[in-house]
């Protein structure tokens, strides 16, 4: 009977098994649930697979785990044979075009993912495994999810071909696709198959999507419950920006786990239905999740170092969601705009399990989440209508901060015995920390000698399209941090995020930005260019020329014109000399070429004018500091 092996194993192994011979050590013959990963098996809390694997045996269900499998291998495929319940497939922690490929195009060289940082996972990973493994395993039933899937379920424009593609589940031969952390829905997905569905027909899951062929529709939607919002076809917004633009909005308002409709999109072949997404998760239900035994560990087998495992080791997840809304950022579109957070008991169980790892040298390198010093935030609205629509939470007064909540967690969490420092690794929403000087006091106490912000840009037209605080917000933010800093020995630095090639932006406003870094004595290591991913706003800026949510035209930089900006922002690199000179003569500003104080770039290649990350004194007289960015693969 399926499920019947899960039903009787309830302890948690100490790894999910990757091979036949560490399934049958457990006595077990087959497992119920295969996952198929494009990431390595790292057993850490950060990990989706090893999240749904660990929730799935805690749930009484057996899982086992194919981490990035060998295409051309059928073997690794079949190391388990057929599953008794569902193949469960994912491209990874990040869309396989991310994770492989520039905002260039270009081919990355190495994957964080993956031992020895080498490049295992193929491109379109959730595609190529449910195709191998339809093909191999015709009558199992497939179920994809992950950040790829999640984010592709509908009509998409996809950046590296250039074009709109259809939803994932509409290529790919799978039958039912999880959207959002999948938790609470693969579970339910396995009740149900256990109690004899199969999940072809398993429709009535939140966060959940389901294909059908246009000659069942009639019949079947006349079974399903609540409202049926159709959107623009594949066909439609394939051939027509303003049919994209529309689709795009209409996705964006029905993703309220609690006031969403059934939302549906023809294919040529089939057609796609999301249910709503799932409700946010209960303090308790995070609590579980995150108590169980995660190894903190790459799975023994491996011989080379998993790049990804170093920097997250000894970091802590306290929340989901976040509700910032920016533009260019899909978590809206998977997590949610809700914050579901753990109790501040559950963290601390978590550090003092951390910190009776004999590996463990005392160091916590983040507690947070999307967005550090959301823990905690709450709106009565959230737990009965989900997020409002009308109106940003960022700036609504009905929303109450949980700052004295976190901060009291950072501190708690460094009294823990063997913590030495604990960190706010994960970045901050500058706009949201209150102006009392004690506050930005201990967040200070709380940062290893960089602060992590974004910024993004300073232009208020580029911004304002980007959905973040104007410059004002900023450079008070920076003024209130300086003051911290005339207290403190060695003094700290921000790290902002700065990106270059977003919709709306032009090179008159990057070298408005590069002018105020130099005016500031301030300058970027790295930047980040803009990467259309889908179902972000930005993209379908990028995609269309159009601002959705005004229907006026946006400037879309391409080609030549992203290197131009991506060197203004990195003036003082030699490598961009030339770029920056081309950028500074198309703008008209021939002024900031020269030897001059107030020039960006001499005339002629030689050495920049002042050394990067040199402290300079600003107008005031006071030290300023260096302010860098560091790279982000993908913000989804």
């Amino acid at each position: 009977m399926r499920g019947e092996q899960g039903a009787k194993h309830h302890h948690q192994p100490e790894y999910l098994p990757v091979s036949q011979e560490e399934l049958e050590s457990l006595g077990i013959d087959r497992p119920d649930i295969i996952l198929v990963s494009g990431d390595a098996y790292l057993d850490h809390p950060a990990s989706a697979t090893t999240l749904l694997g660990r929730s799935l045996w805690d749930a009484g269900y057996t899982v086992a785990v194919i981490p990035q499998p060998d295409i051309r291998n059928d073997e690794t495929f079949t190391i388990f044979g057929p599953p008794n319940l569902f193949f469960s497939v994912s491209a990874g922690s990040m869309d396989s075009m991310v994770a492989h490929y520039t905002p260039a195009r270009k081919r990355r060289h190495e994957d964080a993912f993956s031992p020895g940082g080498r490049l295992l996972r193929p491109d379109r990973a959730t595609l190529v495994y449910t195709d191998l493994i339809h093909r191999i395993y015709p009558d199992s039933p497939i179920v994809i999810g992950g950040v790829e899937a999640s984010l592709r379920r509908f009509a998409h424009y996809d950046y590296w071909s250039d074009r709109i593609r259809q939803s994932l589940l509409a290529d790919a031969p799978a039958d039912l696709l999880i959207f959002g952390m999948g938790e609470q829905q693969i579970i339910s997905l396995a009740e149900d198959v256990v109690s004899g569905k199969n999940v072809k027909d398993v429709h009535d899951i939140s966060g959940t999507c389901w294909k059908i062929a246009p000659k069942k529709w009639e019949e079947k939607k006349e079974e399903l419950n609540g409202e049926i919002l159709e959107i623009p076809s594949f066909t439609q917004v394939s051939n027509d920006p303003l049919q994209y633009i529309q689709s795009h909005v209409l996705i964006s308002d029905e993703q309220n786990p609690f006031q969403g409709r059934i939302v549906l999109q023809r294919h040529p072949k089939t057609l796609i239905i999301q249910n709503p997404p799932a409700l946010p998760l209960s303090t308790e239900r995070l609590d579980t999740i995150y108590d169980l035994p995660y190894k903190r560990k790459a799975h023994p087998s491996y011989t080379d170092p998993i790049p990804a495992l170093e920097s997250i080791r000894f970091s802590v997840t306290s929340h989901r969601g976040c509700f910032g809304n920016c533009s260019f950022c899909a978590l809206a579109m998977h997590q949610g705009k809700i914050i579901q957070s753990r109790s501040h008991d559950s963290v601390i169980r978590e550090i003092e399990r951390i910190a009776r790892m004999k590996e463990f040298r005392g160091t916590i390198s983040d507690i947070g989440g999307p967005s550090a010093n959301m823990y905690g935030d709450w709106c009565g609205r959230w737990e009965s209508d989900g997020a409002c629509s009308e109106r940003e939470c960022t700036t609504c007064k009905s929303r109450r901060t949980g700052i004295s909540k976190y901060l009291s967690l950072l501190s708690d969490a460094l009294a823990v015995p063997g913590v030495k420092h604990v960190f706010i690794g994960s970045g901050l929403r500058y706009d949201l920390i209150p102006s009392d000087p004690d506050i930005m006091q201990q967040i200070c106490s709380h940062v290893s000698g960089q602060l992590k912000v974004a910024p993004e840009h300073i232009s208020q037209s580029v911004t304002d399209l980007m959905n973040k605080p104007g410059p004002d917000v900023f450079d008070s933010f920076r003024e209130r941090f300086e003051e911290v800093q005339k207290r403190k020995h060695p003094r700290q630095y921000i790290i902002p995020y700065l990106m270059a090639g977003h919709p709306g932006c032009t090179i008159q406003n990057m070298i408005e930005l590069a002018e105020y870094l130099k005016d500031h004595y301030l300058y970027t290591e790295q930047v980040q260019d803009f990467t259309p991913t889908p179902m972000t706003t930005s993209t379908c800026m990028y995609a269309t020329g159009i601002n959705p949510k005004t229907g006026a035209k946006v400037h879309v930089p391409k080609g030549d014109e992203k290197r131009i900006q991506r060197a203004l922002l990195s003036w003082r690199d030699p490598a961009g000399y030339d770029l920056v000179r081309e950028g500074l003569r198309q703008a008209g500003r021939d002024d900031l070429i020269g030897n001059g104080p107030e020039c960006l770039i001499g005339r002629s290649k030689g050495q920049a004018e002042h050394t990067p990350g040199n402290k300079k004194k600003g107008k005031s007289g006071r030290v300023i500091g260096r302010m860098t960015t560091g790279s982000r693969h993908q913000d989804q």
